[in-house]
């Protein structure tokens, strides 16, 4: 059954004080501790990162369940806490001024996605781990960096297929990887069903570079 944890947002700061701010959608599950920790990482190697609460303290943990929040949810709000979290993580003092990073997973890629192409000068840097967007990306100035696994009845090949397509026609900075032997939520430590280490280990590499390439340069 979904239960309810504290619905509050995840944002460690580096040991500097500072560095680029990467917005980190959730996937399906909710907030639970494994995507905290993505912020606590990524605030280890040198980012500001926010992970917003968009089931409102909401979790699940088997995926009927997932699917079952995503379904009672209000799509309307949840864009507008991506979008308000995003202008809130890009304000901090912590963070530089400029566009930010986006590493969304599953559900949370497709709103990382959505992000960029609507909000496309709050958003430089965009990493998508198993998840797809079809909205028009003609306006989006972000780079995109997708991580997928061979075997997900979670993503539509053809969907990520023409994703990809489309941003390579657009003439965006696309980078899209595809995993070996790995199902959806390959990523995810806390998944131990689907949890693939080599894979995850690198693409945590791929994503740490970059970001590092595309965001402003944490501060000394």
């Amino acid at each position: 059954m979904a239960s309810r944890s504290p619905g509050t947002a995840s944002v460690p700061v580096p040991d500097s004080g500072g560095g680029p701010g990467v917005l980190v959608p959730h996937a399906g599950w909710g907030l639970p501790p494994f995507f905290r920790s993505v912020c606590d990482r990524l605030s280890e190697v040198g980012f500001v990162a926010l992970a917003p609460d968009l089931f409102a303290g909401r979790t699940a943990e088997t995926a009927d369940e997932a699917e079952a929040l995503l379904a009672e949810s209000d799509m309307e709000a949840m864009a507008h806490l991506v979008r308000a979290s995003a202008y809130t993580l890009q304000g901090m003092p912590a963070t530089p001024e400029g566009p930010l990073g986006a590493v969304g997973f599953s559900m949370g890629a497709s709103w990382a996605l959505w992000l960029a192409g609507r909000v496309p000068d709050l958003v430089a840097a965009t990493v998508a781990f198993y998840g797809t967007q079809t909205i028009d990306m003609t306006p989006a100035t972000s780079a995109f960096l997708g991580h997928f696994a061979e075997n997900d009845p979670y993503v539509d090949p053809d969907e990520r297929t023409l994703l990809e397509a489309d941003l390579h026609v657009l003439d965006k900075d696309v980078e899209f990887h595809h995993y070996p032997g790995t199902g959806h939520w390959f990523f995810e430590r806390d998944r131990p069903a689907a949890y693939d280490e080599a894979a995850a280990d690198l693409a945590w590499e791929r994503t740490v570079e970059f970001l590092r390439d595309r965001l402003a340069s944490p501060p000394d």
